[in-house]
């Protein structure tokens, strides 16, 4: 059973990141923490729509790298069902980031992804000790991404049309889809 991972996407496309990859890390992340039948939704956004964000959930007017939006705290939490919540991530400031630590944006954008789900799942840094065990996690879950990504896959179809020409599935930048569901 394929794990729901919605993918929203704002602001796009961005250059060097594939649809089909973003879900399949995020499946694989799933799968490591065991929750693979839970409902994860991820937004990959612009600076602006993540500073909007940061300044009205945490009272940071400028923009970060990654929002965690838990459907399994506060005064809802009865009503979440399977659904974890949603991880809101910037691209361009994860570019940067990756820029400045001499990283690829995928991998940026996966440890990123790792940290927001954990915090999703109850994870927090407030402590030293709370940190490095959160770090040790993310480390991990970054590696069953990367592990799922290079493990073979079925058959998929090896063109598709994009716009009146052909390119291989699957390599597609990503740009903007409408979303799936309503937005909580």
């Amino acid at each position: 059973m394929k794990v729901p991972v919605r993918l929203l996407v704002e602001d796009g496309p961005y250059r060097g990141l594939s649809r089909a990859d973003v879900e399949r890390r995020a499946r694989a992340m799933l799968d490591a923490v065991q929750m693979r039948d839970f409902e994860l939704s991820i937004v990959l956004t612009g600076d602006d729509q993540i500073k909007k964000l940061n300044r009205i959930y945490c009272e940071k007017n400028r923009p970060t790298d990654v929002l965690a939006f838990s459907q399994r705290e506060g005064e809802f939490v009865h009503g979440a069902g399977r659904l974890l919540g949603d991880v809101v991530l910037s691209v361009p400031t994860a570019r940067r980031q990756a820029e400045a630590r001499g990283r690829d944006l995928v991998s940026e954008l996966t440890m990123l992804l790792a940290h927001g789900l954990l915090h999703l799942l109850g994870w927090d840094h407030e402590t030293a000790e709370k940190d490095r065990r959160m770090r040790r996690e993310t480390d991990r879950l970054c590696a069953a991404a990367d592990a799922a990504v290079l493990a073979p896959r079925p058959q998929q179809a090896v063109r598709r049309p994009v716009k009146g020409r052909t390119r291989p599935a699957g390599n597609a930048d990503l740009a903007p889809r409408r979303p799936s569901h309503k937005p909580r």
